[in-house]
């Protein structure tokens, strides 16, 4: 979910969105960001991570951020074998 980089001499240059891994799964971690995206445009935005983000970010690139999020957040979950818990 991350852009490929393609860095040299200290400059950051980040390339298109990898398509590595499962279609399937990727699309639903995206399709999962933006109804949380949406859900909060309706609500108050928050001082959060997210809301910060949806502040000064476009609501597609905060999208693929939230997904890569939930996507390490699962991964942990999967590696370790707990449950989800609330913050």
């Amino acid at each position: 979910m991350t852009p490929k980089p393609h860095s040299s001499g200290g400059k950051e240059r980040l390339g298109a969105i990898s398509k590595m891994g499962n279609r399937f799964i990727r699309r639903l971690l995206y399709l999962g960001a933006m109804g949380v995206i949406s859900t909060r445009r309706c609500t108050d935005p928050g001082e959060d991570w997210l809301g910060r983000m949806l502040a000064k970010k476009p609501r597609k690139v905060v999208a693929i951020a939230l997904a890569n999020r939930m996507a390490r957040q699962v991964w942990a979950m999967l590696r370790t074998g707990e449950a989800w818990r609330t913050a």
